[in-house]
Parts: C-alpha cells; structure tokens; sequence
C-alpha cells in the first residue's frame, strides 16, 4: 500500500513578473508531488502578470491569484507584505509544508518530492531548499554564497510546525527577513540546511540598477540591525574585499555597520535573538581559524 505524502502549499510575491513567472508556473505544474494550494500574490503588478497566471488558474484549480491593489517600487517589505497576505489565504487548509518561492526560478519536476523526502528522513530540520545556481555568461553557476546552513530566502521551505513557531515571515525595517527566520528557527530548537543535490535556477540577472555604494550601505544596515558580531561584520568584509575584488563595496557595506552602531540604531529584533545570533558567529569565527592552513614558516624569516 503506498503512503500518501503529506501536503505542502506554496506562496509566491510577484512585482511585474511577465518576463519570467511562467517559467516558474511550468516548473510547478510539472512536479511529480502537486502542492496543495499555491497562493500568487500579484503585487500591483502594471504589466501581464495577472494574466499570465490566470491563464494556468482554470487548468490548475490549485493555483490561486491574488491582487494588491498597492502602488510601490519592488523592495523587501513589499514582497514580505505580499507573502503574508497569501498565507493569510492558506489558514484554512490543512497541510505540513510551507514554501516561500520566487518567480524568477526554474527546477526540475523532482524538486519538491525530493525537498519532502529530505525532510521525512530528518525530522530535526524545520527549513530546507536547494542551492541556487545564477547565470553567467550563459552558463549557470552555484551562487557563491551557497552555504549548507543557509537557505535562499527565494527558496525557504518550512515545516508548518517551525514556520508557526517563528512567527512566520517578518517585516523587519531593513529587510533580512530570510535571515531572521532562520535564527529564529535554530533558536527554537530546529536545524536549517540545504538540500544540496537539489538545484534552483534564478533567471532574474543581477540588479545593476540604483547606486550600489547606497545598496552596499543598507546591508550594513541590516546587519547591524540583526545584531551582528562587530568582529565578525569585520572578518566578512575583508573576506568579501579578498574573494571578490570589490574593495568600495565592502568598505560601504562596513559604513552602513558603523554608522548604526555609532547612532545606536534600534534593532527590531530581541536582545534573546541577538545574543543567539552572534554566538553562531564567534563559532563560525573558531571554525574559520582552526581550519586555516599554517603559512609556511622559512628559516630565519
């Protein structure tokens, strides 16, 4: 007798999304495990969003289209407003999974069965998704802050149980709402790790527009406001001017830092959360150093 899978939902923001949701929509319709629900807010889409999806919602009654009225420029407390007004639609329905997912990606028709088969056989794991792989010069490449412990907030797949446990998606002023789920999520007690066989393909090519030193300035910002280490803020910045040679953005992003610490910014997290946090980070500050080669040491130098 086969077992029948537990249900999962999704839940998708989507801001002028006509050059690539349907990518998306191929990706989701064709899994072999079909979520039980998938919310896609349309956020004041202006282009034909709304009617890119609407044409798969009569073929695929699990597919739902929601429309925000609001008008703005596409930024992370809208798309947070977006997520949570989907899940606000889901408080009926019955299911185990919860996935935040973008509409800028593509997978393969195994992703989601393989994410459930993950989580079944590790029941300590409260958030899950794939690595996501960008395109470069037409090929796609693993994105270079892939790490195992993180998981792509384009991506972030919740046991219902954590995601209710934490809170949900928060709006936090400064964004790093992904971030803070998953702290959030290690503080009650569940592992957060990727699926790593699994693969997730961003079409969306990187942001160019704007003034990135303002960019690179309000990430410091945000870590800042998450409460982090200010000698681990350090050690990532100089990692960042040494992995890849972007000495001014680096230096704006350790701006961004100083100047909320030097105005004590408040933080719109707890003083619980943050000391979490940054013991996370004198870890992984250890776990840096002891495995550091041994520079080579010649005689009478």
């Amino acid at each position: 007798m086969e077992t029948q899978r537990p249900d999962y939902v999704l839940i998708t923001a989507a801001h002028n999304e006509e050059e690539h949701i349907e990518r998306t929509i191929h990706s989701v319709v064709r899994q072999q495990e079909l979520p039980l629900k998938w919310i896609i807010v349309s956020d004041a889409s202006s282009d034909k969003t709304d009617d890119i999806v609407s044409k798969y919602t009569s073929e695929h009654p699990f597919i739902q289209l929601v429309r925000l009225e609001a008008n703005h420029r596409r930024n992370f407390g809208a798309k947070v407003q977006a997520i949570n007004s989907g899940y606000e639609c889901l408080k009926a329905l019955e299911y185990e999974f919860i996935g935040i997912l973008d509409a800028d990606l593509s997978f393969e028709p195994g992703y989601y069965q393989a994410l459930l088969e993950f989580l079944s056989e590790r029941p300590q794991i409260g958030i899950t998704g794939g690595f996501v792989f960008e395109s470069r010069n037409g090929v796609f490449c693993n994105r270079p802050n892939n790490r195992e412990f993180s998981v792509a907030g384009a991506t972030q797949f919740f046991r219902r149980t954590c995601f209710e446990a934490i809170g949900g998606i928060k709006l936090l002023r400064h964004g790093g709402e992904d971030w803070c789920a998953e702290v959030s999520a290690r503080m009650e007690g569940w592992e957060v790790k990727v699926c790593p066989e699994m693969r997730v393909y961003h079409h969306r090519p990187p942001d160019l527009g704007g003034n990135l030193l303002e960019r690179r300035f309000a990430e410091g910002r945000m870590d800042y406001s998450m409460g982090c280490l200010p000698a681990f803020q350090i050690v990532k910045c100089i990692l960042r001017i040494v992995n890849r040679p972007l000495l001014v953005g680096a230096l704006a992003r350790f701006a961004g830092f100083a100047w909320s610490y030097v105005t004590e910014t408040e933080r719109p997290v707890s003083r619980a959360f943050v000391e979490h946090l940054r013991s996370e980070q004198k870890r992984r500050m250890l776990k840096l150093v002891l495995n550091t080669p041994p520079r080579d040491v010649k005689s009478g130098a």
